[in-house]
């Protein structure tokens, strides 16, 4: 027969805030920060806090590159046991007890249909206390406040360049181990992202979408249109720290900087792309034609 002491040690420990039960007294004290706010263990890297020592330990491994979870049916590596589980459920289970009603999407969890149904009825209860934008999930509202704040919180290992995206951290990493996964079936070309792909094969395909709001001219990409645009409005938003000169274009800055360093440096007059050797500008020039 067990004693009361030991019955007592056993009994649940309740949150006064929700009434939601825990098993231990630390349990029970992270969860009890969600409602306080209270985050005191901060990452030394970047300064984000967390209610937990294990939630920082998974955190941290963003900036080290660990994935200690491994899926045994596809070999996908995960921060944590949660990533890892959510992964088998998604794609390997086979399971999506939740149904839309309103189309025929199904998911895994009743927390991804509510996000979904959010499409469907245009709700966004996430703003911003900064410009007031509005948001249908608490990530989405996060990354967008990283464009006040400026914060980077993915940081590279390798070189020390630092984003504010995940997913940007990832491509940037493809630089450093030479991977390029994405191949082009026209004319074999390969790229370390999908965007780059795409916009790649409007070279073969024609396809311009991208029309300057002040001429008829079109471009292959977003970002040659912003450049083309700048001759219209006479913007000029890459500076000389040195000097104080401003340009239409970054490789102009660049090329103006060795003025000042007195580098040679070798700009493609195709792309604008600024090259350390003659050799390289010439190897360079034969792909971008």
């Amino acid at each position: 027969m067990s004693s009361p002491q030991k019955k007592h040690r056993n009994a649940k420990k309740q949150c006064h805030y929700c009434n939601k039960e825990f098993s231990s007294s630390y349990t029970l004290k992270n969860h009890e920060r969600v409602h306080t706010g209270e985050r005191p263990y901060s990452c030394d890297q970047c300064g984000k806090a967390f209610t937990s020592v294990e939630s920082l330990n998974v955190h941290k491994r963003i900036h080290t590159g660990a994935k200690p979870h491994q899926c045994q049916e596809c070999g996908s590596a995960f921060l944590s046991k949660g990533q890892l589980k959510r992964h088998y459920q998604r794609y390997h289970s086979g399971e999506k007890p939740y149904s839309c009603d309103q189309c025929d999407k199904a998911f895994v969890t009743a927390a991804e249909l509510k996000v979904h149904q959010r499409v469907h009825n245009g709700e966004k209860p996430y703003s911003c206390d900064v410009c007031g934008k509005t948001f249908s999930t608490s990530g989405h509202l996060k990354t967008h406040q990283r464009t006040h704040t400026g914060e980077k919180p993915f940081s590279c290992y390798q070189c020390g360049k630092a984003f504010s995206l995940l997913g940007n951290l990832k491509r940037h990493f493809l630089i450093h181990t030479g991977e390029k996964p994405y191949h082009c079936d026209e004319c074999g070309k390969d790229f370390t992202d999908s965007g780059g792909l795409t916009i790649h094969k409007r070279i073969h395909s024609g396809e311009k979408p991208y029309q300057c709001r002040h001429c008829e001219k079109t471009f292959t990409s977003l970002v040659e249109r912003n450049r083309h645009e700048r001759t219209h409005t006479g913007l000029k938003p890459y500076r000389c720290e040195e000097c104080g000169k401003t340009f239409v274009l970054l490789g102009s800055l660049k090329v103006h900087r060795n003025i000042h360093t007195k580098e040679k440096i070798y700009p493609c007059e195709q792309c604008g792309k600024i090259l350390s050797r003659s050799s390289s500008l010439k190897h360079h020039e034969q792909k971008c034609k």
